[in-house]
């Protein structure tokens, strides 16, 4: 009896948040442990199919590098990385469309029906919903896109049908050449697009700490007024700066909200959403 009411107060609890995101737009980009933990991959999926049975409109984005790398390896084909990024010659991103749009995308959305959600797999080639250019920069990535425009029509489509949209981040430019697009960068774009209430980042680290290797700094709030000095400081630094910059760039574009938590808990979607406390670093 007393575990069946501590189970009943959870519920209680959790009504003012669900009241809250009921009818709004979540956008959660997916990556990560959480993607590659079988384990932590159904408690993603599970707390994505509870979210859209108590009305919030989930949108679920997600890349998939690991997979890449192993489909080249047994095409005999060697990833080339360049300062940590991911090089993209002409077969690659062939290869990465492959994967990305079919493998992951459609394995995902198996795994949320086979809990009784209702997904539906897309890609950014899908209605044309993201347009990219080819990345400038002073290193030459090959075929990675910058995204100049996002139609959300298909999303909306699916959202309004009841469907979890599970999108995959391939993208064409206006020659219909296909180019891989950095998943945080496109689900920031998406979620800016849709004026997403909240933005969740599922990573493989707290948050933004402190004290880099004291997961017990965890800085729990940052106004994005405060990312540059953060920055200039070093404690936002290497791989965080690009996720970070893709929190602050969907706040200018319309999102209420961005977060960052850490995938290798178990229902970590759930514990950020219906809590005061939240579990990871909100950028507002």
């Amino acid at each position: 009896m007393k575990d069946t009411i501590t189970s009943a107060k959870v519920l209680i609890e959790a009504l003012p948040y669900i009241q809250k995101f009921c009818n709004k737009t979540v956008v959660i980009k997916y990556g990560g442990n959480a993607m590659i933990n079988e384990t932590l991959k159904k408690a993603v999926m599970k707390d994505v199919v509870l979210l859209s049975l108590v009305g919030i409109k989930v949108v679920l984005v997600h890349g998939g590098g690991p997979e890449i790398s192993n489909m080249l390896d047994v095409m005999g084909k060697e990833s080339k990385f360049i300062d940590g990024l991911r090089y993209t010659d002409g077969e690659t991103a062939e290869v990465a469309a492959m994967v990305l749009a079919g493998k992951v995308n459609k394995g995902l959305v198996s795994l949320i029906q086979q809990h009784n959600g209702k997904a539906i797999g897309l890609c950014g080639l899908d209605g044309g919903m993201l347009q990219v250019e080819k990345m400038q920069g002073e290193v030459d990535l090959g075929y990675v896109g910058d995204i100049t425009k996002v139609d959300i029509s298909p999303i909306t489509m699916a959202l309004k049908n009841g469907f979890v949209p599970v999108v995959a981040t391939i993208g064409a430019d206006k020659d219909g050449q296909t180019f891989n697009i950095n998943a945080d960068t496109a689900a920031a774009a998406i979620a800016g697009a849709l004026k997403a209430e909240k933005l969740i980042f599922v990573s493989d680290i707290r948050g933004v700490l402190m004290e880099k290797d004291d997961e017990d700094s965890l800085i729990a709030r940052i106004p994005v007024e405060e990312v540059p000095k953060l920055i200039e400081a070093g404690i936002i630094s290497d791989g965080m700066i690009p996720k970070i910059q893709s929190c602050v760039d969907g706040i200018k574009n319309g999102i209420k909200e961005a977060v960052i938590i850490d995938g290798r808990i178990e229902h970590s979607i759930l514990l950020e959403l219906f809590s005061d406390e939240g579990i990871g670093t909100l950028l507002y």
